[in-house]
């Protein structure tokens, strides 16, 4: 036979031999990593809500999962709980795109001052923070109330970049609600919180260069107060709830998709230490997709969770040097469907407004 670029690469480059003669269960795209986590190791969390099931089995384990901003003194684990203490690191929310992420951390170093600076909850006239208005459910007293939370919690957030040793983060959408300064919404007017008026706020659609670029500037941001921190990114492969693009939803999550995985590629090869987690390649690989989503085909189901949290620690942690420190992972499907309750979606508000 003729001599090719493609005659003796392994059979990890090719489908019939990676992907249709292996077994669905032992499909493992993950060749190497950059570096592995270690119990010692702060890891912290955030992005979309997938990025909460990586926190979930962190701290079922044993790993050290950062939470950074604590709930106060004396509060019950239940009420912590409710009040989103435990949700990610520190009380955020979910940061669905890379901008929300990166004007996180200028509002939280004071480089960047949104013109707004609250919401009244239209059904009960209490203050929210419109930059994660679900984050305390009961809302606030007074707007001065909120401003000073706020500001512990951007302690806390300067906190845990400073001090954490890795950072996982998920990418999660493209399509976002903004302020005429700029300043990103968590969720879009209206839903958790303010008025929806057209006139004052923008619909905006990330493009691959934007998700990029914000990215690879908050990693810069980061690395600027922490420069041994390392990061972990994955893009979610829960789809979208909805989408206010004049086109279906299909089609539109299938954009935000592929716009967020070719980010990542680019991003992984921008800077070092920046690892990808394949959690999204895995789940909509087609021998998975059937096994990998609940009856709604938007959500990972327990079996999905299971398998791709097996890959996530047998890759990126120290599992085999410390097997006998380690909490062994339990992948029951009670227990996983319960813990799967428990993942907050903020865009899910969207179909209850």
């Amino acid at each position: 036979m003729a001599e090719h670029p493609y005659s003796s690469l392994p059979d990890h480059r090719f489908w019939r031999k990676a992907v249709t003669q292996t077994p669905p269960f032992a499909i493992d795209p993950i060749l190497s990593t950059p570096f592995k986590i270690s119990l010692r190791d702060k890891v912290a969390t955030a992005g979309s809500c997938f990025a909460q099931e990586i926190a979930q089995k962190l701290k079922a384990s044993g790993y050290h999962y950062y939470l950074a901003e604590q709930p106060p003194e004396g509060m019950s684990a239940a009420e912590a709980e409710r009040r989103n203490y435990s949700m990610y690191s520190c009380r955020y929310g979910n940061l669905y795109t890379t901008t929300a992420l990166l004007q996180l951390f200028d509002r939280a170093y004071g480089k960047f001052q949104p013109e707004l600076v609250h919401w009244v909850r239209q059904e009960d006239g209490r203050i929210v923070d419109p930059f994660r208005p679900s984050i305390e459910p009961d809302g606030y007293d007074s707007i001065e109330d909120m401003l000073a939370e706020r500001e512990r919690h951007f302690a806390a957030v300067r906190k845990m970049f400073e001090t954490m040793d890795v950072f996982i983060f998920t990418f999660g959408h493209t399509e976002s609600w903004r302020c005429h300064d700029g300043a990103v919404l968590q969720q879009a007017p209206g839903v958790a919180g303010g008025v929806w008026n057209p006139a004052v706020f923008d619909f905006h659609n990330m493009t691959v260069s934007e998700v990029v670029r914000d990215f690879l500037a908050s990693v810069d941001r980061i690395r600027s107060v922490n420069p041994n921190s390392r990061i972990i990114l994955s893009v979610s492969p829960v789809g979208i709830i909805a989408t206010y693009e004049n086109r279906h939803v299909l089609e539109s999550n299938s954009a935000i998709k592929a716009i967020l995985r070719a980010a990542a590629d680019e991003v992984v090869r921008s800077r070092p230490n920046i690892a990808y987690f394949p959690s999204y390649d895995v789940a909509t690989a087609p021998p998975n997709v059937a096994r990998f989503y609940r009856d709604d085909v938007r959500r990972i189901n327990s079996f999905g969770i299971g398998q791709t949290m097996r890959l996530f620690f047998d890759h990126f942690t120290e599992r085999e040097a410390q097997t006998a420190k380690i909490e062994p992972l339990k992948f029951d499907v009670a227990a996983e469907a319960e813990s799967n309750s428990r993942i907050v979606c903020d865009e899910e508000a969207i179909e209850t407004a």
